[in-house]
């Protein structure tokens, strides 16, 4: 495997939650920056087209994430079949929870209930989704996740912002001025972040913890995810032929690539629609 297992500062059960909403917050401005809501819409439109479904179960959803958004798209331009969002995590945040049922949101709710996405046996049902989680897990979890999508004949898409195409060597190389930009970057788009706490400025301009380890992470999820070639092996012995795999790149309306997706779905014979 390409694919490394550095640390992210995020995957800490001790890391101040604090700090982890206000590096979560970037995360979010950083998707509306780059256009992945669109880009996810556009995947969902696609997903929907070859199976149907009216609810999505994100897991690993954090703090909401870009996924309301690439939603409220979808629901804007289809009013007749709306689509609902359940927010899971393995370890859910009441504060998060209630930022959510407030934020006055349509068609999203936030369960809590822990979801754990290597046992999918019990889960809610839904068009299941992991927006740039997957790359956290490593190669056993991941492997069980994409295991227990097939074996439960639930669809599943997949999406990392990122690919890992840069030699390592090279990554090391340019660490240094990469961590700087992503510092200095961090600077940038606090303003723009919602909601914008006293705390988050607090550890953004006088205790710079946030863009450290914004930075840190943001670095480190590069060499941590998974290559086209990682997923071919972790699938290699656990296809089903009553379960359909694709890997493919993910693309802009302009034709410019956008990261990757994962997209698993049972097969015509053995599709189940999903409420």
């Amino acid at each position: 495997m390409k694919r490394i297992q550095l640390f992210e500062f995020e995957d800490f059960n001790w890391f101040p939650k604090t700090i982890r909403s206000g590096m979560t917050n970037l995360i979010v401005v950083l998707h509306k920056m780059m256009g992945t809501k669109e880009v996810i819409a556009n995947l969902l439109l696609d997903c929907r087209e070859a199976y149907q479904f009216s609810k999505i179960v994100d897991m690993g959803s954090g703090s909401g994430g870009i996924l309301p958004d690439a939603v409220a798209i979808l629901n804007a331009n289809n009013c007749e079949n709306i689509i609902e969002l359940l927010l899971t995590d393995l370890h859910p945040n009441p504060e998060i929870i209630k930022h959510i049922k407030n934020s006055g949101q349509k068609n999203v709710t936030y369960n809590s209930a822990p979801l754990d996405a290597t046992n999918l046996t019990q889960a809610p049902s839904g068009l299941k989704t992991m927006l740039n989680s997957f790359h956290h897990m490593p190669p056993k979890k991941a492997k069980a996740i994409l295991k227990t999508a097939q074996d439960n004949k639930q669809p599943i898409l997949i999406y990392e912002m990122a690919q890992n195409t840069i030699p390592l060597i090279l990554w090391w190389i340019l660490l240094p001025l990469s961590l700087l930009i992503l510092f200095v970057m961090a600077l940038l788009m606090t303003p723009f972040s919602k909601p914008l706490t006293p705390m988050q400025l607090l550890f953004t301009y006088i205790i710079p913890i946030i863009p450290i380890c914004y930075a840190w992470d943001g670095q480190a999820s590069m060499p941590r995810t998974y290559t086209f070639k990682d997923i071919e092996h972790m699938l290699k012995d656990i296809k089903d032929e009553n379960y359909k795999w694709k890997i493919s790149p993910a693309k802009k309306a302009n034709g410019k690539s956008s990261g990757y997706y994962i997209l698993g779905l049972p097969t015509s014979d053995n599709r189940k629609q999903f409420a």
